[in-house]
């Protein structure tokens, strides 16, 4: 890794994103390049042992060819949650950003991103998805999941508490206590902001059509996150 000390970390979760996450990767990094040339993408290729998910090939590739990502390949030990726990321990910047790099979340946002939280006295900045072209189904449950959190929680005006990409100053991750190895990872972060009583704003996203492949948010996914919001609210 450069010896520069880092502004901007992008954690791009890589999770089955096979030989496409190679574009993905490269365009953030153009984007980042024109935010700040002290930047790193952490790139989290973890993977299910005995599965024929190979993006591992292609995170660690991009690593030994060019020292401004790094790579991180693990057998998983959990879900989501656990891969992106990895990417922001790894991650050295003084802004980290999150982001899934299935291409749903516009990357242009970590733009948007990156310039209100250096100009806002923001702790954390993300996004609402405004437009949805993900289908009924995905529509219908983060609608049920955002009325449950705002029931549980009420007071704490969040819109759309999974979206991406997040961006959050490395003092607010540090304060933070993040145990979700699931799908719950993202509301966790917003209970966090909530608890620490940090900053933050959201502004809107189009969220675009999954292409290559069925989402994996099934009804196992729906279960936890239901069960963990009920958890966290009455511990």
């Amino acid at each position: 890794m450069q010896s520069t000390k880092i502004e901007l970390s992008i954690v791009i979760l890589c999770y089955r994103s096979g030989e496409s996450i190679i574009n993905f990767a490269k365009t953030t990094q153009a984007l980042a390049k024109s935010l700040t040339e002290a930047y790193e993408i952490v790139l989290v290729g973890n993977y299910v042992e005995n599965s024929d998910d190979n993006t591992r090939l292609y995170v660690e590739k991009l690593a030994q060819e060019d020292s401004h990502f790094v790579a991180i390949c693990k057998p998983k030990q959990g879900m989501m949650g656990w891969d992106m726990k990895e990417g922001l321990k790894l991650a050295k910047g003084e802004y980290i950003c999150v982001i899934d790099g299935d291409g749903q979340f516009p990357i242009e946002s970590i733009s948007q991103c990156y310039n209100k939280i250096k100009e806002g006295d923001y702790d954390l900045v993300k996004t609402y998805r405004s437009v949805r072209n993900d289908g009924i189904y995905r529509s219908v449950i983060s609608f049920f999941y955002n009325l449950l959190f705002s029931i549980l929680f009420g007071g704490f005006k969040v819109r759309d508490v999974n979206s991406k990409p997040k961006i959050l100053r490395k003092t607010a991750y540090q304060k933070m206590i993040l145990k979700s190895d699931d799908w719950f990872i993202d509301a966790e972060i917003m209970l966090n902001v909530r608890a620490l009583k940090l900053s933050f704003t959201e502004f809107p996203v189009e969220f675009l059509k999954l292409e290559g492949r069925t989402s994996f948010v099934k009804f196992q996914a729906i279960w936890e996150f239901v069960k963990n919001l009920i958890k966290y609210k009455f511990q």
